[in-house]
């Protein structure tokens, strides 16, 4: 599967990974994260139930709170 992940091209030897699996396979554990396939927002307890799939657009956000 090939997709864009954060505006660069990604493969992966699998047709589809949720997001929980991406999160995992890429070692991402931000505690704040905005993440959008094709645009759609994903809420958090969607993870492990949305897919990407061959030639989807994943945004991954990792936000930073300061002051």
């Amino acid at each position: 599967m090939n997709i864009t992940l954060n505006n660069r091209p990604e493969s992966f030897d699998q047709e589809s990974l949720s997001i929980t699996e991406i999160l995992k396979l890429k070692k991402f554990s931000f505690k704040l994260m905005v993440i959008k396939i094709n645009g759609k927002l994903v809420r958090k307890p969607d993870y492990e139930s949305s897919f990407v799939k061959d030639g989807d657009d994943l945004q991954i956000i990792h936000m930073i709170s300061g002051g």
